[in-house]
């Protein structure tokens, strides 16, 4: 049996082939499944808090070239040009390890992805800490892309496999939360201390990730896949508890990989068929479109971008630390109470109004109008794009990632959404600030009606997911 496509059980296939069965249909499964499995135990709660080690871990590794920008640079003597390859190179390696990711996180499992991303990631960042010149501080920003770059991929797949359904968007949503936490702390002490020392500390949550990735279970429908049943049942309940009848989930599980026996073997090419062509577009769009809004670029040189408008780079670094958390915390609170396409649509809304105003700041600043008003208006904005971004705008894209695809073609799926990922953080990254230069409330206008697009996008195309099983959902998506 081949194990290269992931699995986040899936009944759209069966539903579309007439694959079923004598006293059950998989509709009525996948209406049912993980229904009576929605306890919350101890190892899924230490399973939830080694995937965030990695989120916390992906977040320092974001907001560390901001902090430390003037630091590296007079040290090591770099130009403009320099530190925006320094900067940008984390995200082509982002988009190296997202070529791999859907074939090794089935290759060799969820749980065993972790560690290897995690070797990536400590690597690179004592390549940082230790660098001496231009090559060895970017071939360590090299690496630690590639480990996350895989982390992009296995966090949202393993964490919505092992979730109950009823709080699935939550838990997959709390990756934007540690993400922000982790961004926010290099902010925070990135104005105080040293850089090759903030490096070091970054490596922190990753060996927090390393260790704990060798106490958490593996997903249970990878383990079905690949031929594990008897594991399949024992793992269930160590995630579910002792006192949750497993058994219609662990069935369900089985039917669905017997099921997906019957059905051709995908290829990567399938994913172009007209059936997924709602689930391809609804994904790459929000996924291209989420990162071209700028988050990438701003956050990197955000100290630039204070400087520039007159105001101090650490009191509007610690600003974005500060409001970045409590916004972060309640999109994790809002996402399975309003659903994820109305919060959506307010932030994608917001986060134009914020790159608005920063754009019209730099449009004053540029005709010599109110120099208060412009340092005022930047800062504004920029908290409230900060703020629409951390609610949900980031985190978004990667639930809908997790739900939308069925499992014959996600691991296709997911590697090509992770890799459109990375290729727009890369874009906007290495451009910024060379836009920047060429019109400082240009740049801003641009990133405006990128973010404004994602309304209609979102609009018109996205669903809404909230409280759905995967296989209803992906079933709905089947044109």
């Amino acid at each position: 049996m081949d194990v290269s496509e992931p699995l986040l059980v899936d009944a759209s296939a069966e539903i579309t082939n007439g694959v079923g069965r004598e006293n059950g249909s998989a509709e009525a499964a996948a209406a049912n499944i993980g229904g009576d499995s929605a306890s919350i135990s101890a190892v899924l709660l230490l399973s939830i808090v080694v995937l965030g080690c990695g989120s916390f871990a992906n977040g320092c590794a974001g907001g560390f070239s901001s902090p430390a920008e003037d630091g590296i640079m007079e040290e090591l003597g770099l130009s403009t040009a320099e530190y925006s390859v320094f900067g940008s190179i984390y995200s082509i390696g982002g988009m190296l390890g997202a070529l791999i990711s859907g074939k090794i996180c089935d290759l060799i499992g969820r749980k065993r992805t972790l560690p290897l991303m995690q070797a990536f990631c400590i690597l690179g960042w004592l390549a940082i800490a230790f660098a001496q010149g231009a090559w060895l501080l970017d071939l360590g920003r090299l690496s630690t892309g590639v480990g996350f770059g895989l982390f992009t991929f296995v966090n949202p797949i393993y964490t919505a496999e092992i979730a109950p359904k009823n709080i699935r968007g939550a838990f997959v949503s709390l990756s934007p939360l540690l993400i922000t936490g982790g961004a926010s702390l290099m902010f925070l002490i990135g104005n105080l201390v040293y850089w090759r020392y903030l490096a070091v500390i970054a490596i922190v949550p990753c060996a927090f990730q390393l260790i704990g990735s060798f106490f958490v279970p593996e997903s249970p429908r990878w383990l079905a896949k690949v031929g594990r049943e008897n594991e399949v049942e024992t793992t269930l309940k160590r995630l579910r508890g002792k006192n949750v009848d497993i058994s219609q989930e662990a069935a369900e599980i089985r039917y669905f990989v017997e099921d997906l026996q019957q059905l051709s073997e995908s290829s990567f090419l399938d994913l172009f068929q007209h059936k997924y062509a709602r689930s391809l577009i609804v994904g790459v769009g929000l996924m291209l479109l989420a990162q071209l809004g700028g988050f990438t670029g701003i956050s990197y040189y955000a100290s630039s971008v204070f400087e520039a408008s007159g105001l101090s780079s650490s009191i509007g670094t610690t600003s974005i630390a500060i409001i970045q958390i409590p916004f972060a915390l309640i999109g994790v609170l809002l996402m399975d109470k309003v659903g994820r396409r109305p919060l959506l649509l307010v932030t994608a809304a917001c986060a134009f109004l914020g790159s608005f105003l920063a754009g019209l700041a730099f449009l004053l600043q540029d005709f010599g109008l109110g120099k208060e008003s412009t340092v005022i208006l930047v800062l504004s904005g920029i908290l409230v794009y900060y703020a629409s971004y951390s609610l949900g705008l980031s985190g978004i894209p990667g639930v809908i990632m997790s739900e939308i695809f069925p499992m014959n073609i996600k691991g296709s799926a997911g590697s090509l959404l992770i890799f459109v990922y990375w290729t727009s953080c890369w874009i906007v990254s290495y451009s910024f600030n060379f836009l920047f230069d060429w019109s400082r409330a240009g740049v801003f206008f641009i990133f405006a009606s990128i973010c404004g697009s994602i309304v209609i996008f979102s609009m018109k195309m996205v669903p809404e997911t909230k409280k759905r099983t995967l296989e209803e959902i992906q079933a709905s998506m089947i044109s």
